[in-house]
């Protein structure tokens, strides 16, 4: 299966570490855009409007200005630089080897930075936000849909579940079309925001945590159902994606 998640938007910095070679980063055939990306946002960061320009709290000045070090800032791997509720339920650090073998092959992190990563991919921490516009560039979103389409339909594969785990602003970077989009599936979770960030975390932690290779969304019902109450809906029509609505069973991790 193929399991997408968004980023947070806190991020760790780490202080010593190898600089950002774009060279060893997944997914090769983005190298071109997440170089001129890195220039864009290095060069609006650097501006006395940056916070407006990118459309966070003037408050926010260090973050920002990482922005202006992306090439010469330590990086991490992402799942490590990732810190917000989602990762920290996720828990990468603490699986087994064998669940983090198939995290780093079934993971994949949508960026508004770098497009795609796996979560063993080094990056610094930045601030950057898909609705930015970029000089030469425009919209991020925009920019990133039909460079990412190719890249993620051949991930998925011709028999791949993908699980969606994304938020909608990270959703719209790549949206499966036609065959692909009867075989994902839109993990929903009721309540707020923060609740459903951390469920979707635990999902991903728990089907990673499964060798099970599921090849139908009701397959997805049965690997969760021991840990969450789990409801799969049809799509509505066709080109729309399966819902499954997840809630943590009570005493679950």
């Amino acid at each position: 299966m193929l399991i997408l998640l968004p980023p947070s938007e806190g991020k760790t910095q780490r202080r010593r570490g190898r600089t950002l070679d774009l060279e060893t980063l997944s997914f090769p055939e983005l190298t071109g855009l997440r170089a001129t990306i890195i220039e864009g946002a290095s060069e609006i960061s650097a501006r006395p409007d940056a916070h407006r320009l990118l459309g966070v709290s003037p408050n926010l000045v260090e973050e920002v200005a990482r922005n202006t070090r992306l090439h010469v800032a330590a990086t991490a791997p992402a799942g490590e630089v990732y810190s917000g509720v989602l990762y920290d339920a996720l828990d990468l650090a603490t699986l087994d080897p064998g669940s983090k073998r198939r995290a780093n092959r079934r993971i994949v992190i949508l960026s508004a930075l770098f497009g795609a990563l796996r979560p063993t991919d080094r990056v610094p921490a930045y601030r950057l936000h898909p609705c930015v516009e970029l000089p030469g560039i425009g919209g991020l979103t925009d920019a990133w849909r039909p460079v990412l389409a190719p890249v993620l339909e051949q991930e998925a594969g011709a028999r791949r579940l993908i699980v969606d785990c994304r938020s909608s602003t990270y959703a719209a970077m790549w949206n499966p079309r036609g065959e692909l989009s009867e075989r994902r599936v839109q993990v929903t979770v009721p309540g707020a925001s923060h609740m459903a960030k951390h469920t979707r975390g635990l999902v991903a932690r728990h089907l990673v945590q499964s060798a099970a290779k599921p090849r139908y969304a009701e397959d997805l019902a049965e690997i969760l159902s021991d840990a969450f109450n789990v409801r799969i809906t049809e799509p509505e029509r066709p080109g729309r994606p399966w819902q499954l609505a997840v809630a943590p069973l009570p005493g679950s991790r």
